[in-house]
């Protein structure tokens, strides 16, 4: 088989191994935790609804490394969003909840970079989310930990720091849709495939960061993830 160039594939290492995780599609949850969804102006357990962002708006970040991000243009008000991020190994669709454990690889500290400007024009004018979700290097992402050592993770501390102050502090026991139900919902819409990975959503505190701000994200039975806008 000739290709006209080389092919290219969005990976993410696994933590403590050289092994490489290869990204098929990214998912993401909006509004998954309850403060957040008031914060953003909803109330109530609306169905779980879903966007996507491109394979390649990964940016690895190596363990005991500070990532770069460069900041995005068209946009003054570039926000955070920490997130648990499940990495699937089994695909599948019509997943029950029950059975969803089976189809996950493994856990990620993930960012969600989001225009939020560009995302609350495109809000206003029904227009699809893509360049305010969907834009390079949007979505950080630390290795992945296998599900075999972290067990399946249903509570912890989720936490993002900038510039060491505190932004976002919560339980990953608010989520509203929690991984199984997340994983049910999502496979009745798309065939998951080994590869794919699903950024869960984020708790209430988001805010706006500026070039030089120093992003911790962590994520407590899955690790760090530091960022720096440049």
């Amino acid at each position: 088989m000739n290709f006209v160039f080389p092919p290219q594939t969005a990976v993410v290492p696994v933590a403590g191994s050289d092994a490489m995780f290869p990204v098929h599609r990214i998912y993401c949850v909006g509004r998954n935790y309850v403060e957040h969804a008031k914060e953003m102006g909803a109330t109530g357990r609306e169905a779980p609804f879903f966007f996507m962002k491109p394979a390649d708006a990964v940016l690895p970040v190596a363990h005991g490394t500070i990532g770069e991000m460069p900041y995005p243009g068209m946009t003054n008000d570039l926000h955070h969003e920490v997130e648990l991020v499940v990495a699937i190994g089994k695909g599948g669709t019509n997943i029950a909840a029950a059975d969803a454990t089976q189809h996950v690889w493994g856990y990620a500290v993930g960012l969600d970079m989001t225009r939020r400007d560009l995302q609350g024009e495109a809000k206003k004018l029904g227009r699809p989310w893509c360049t305010g979700k969907g834009f390079d290097f949007s979505a950080p992402i630390s290795p992945i930990h296998p599900i075999t050592e972290t067990g399946s993770i249903v509570q912890g501390e989720i936490r993002l720091d900038v510039n060491g102050a505190t932004r976002q502090n919560s339980n990953m026991e608010k989520l509203i849709w929690n991984v199984a139900e997340t994983i049910e919902h999502l496979s009745k819409y798309y065939a998951l495939q080994p590869g794919d990975l699903i950024f869960t959503g984020t708790p209430e505190g988001v805010a706006a960061v500026r070039q030089g701000d120093l992003l911790e994200a962590t994520i407590e039975s899955v690790g760090d993830l530091r960022v720096r806008i440049v």
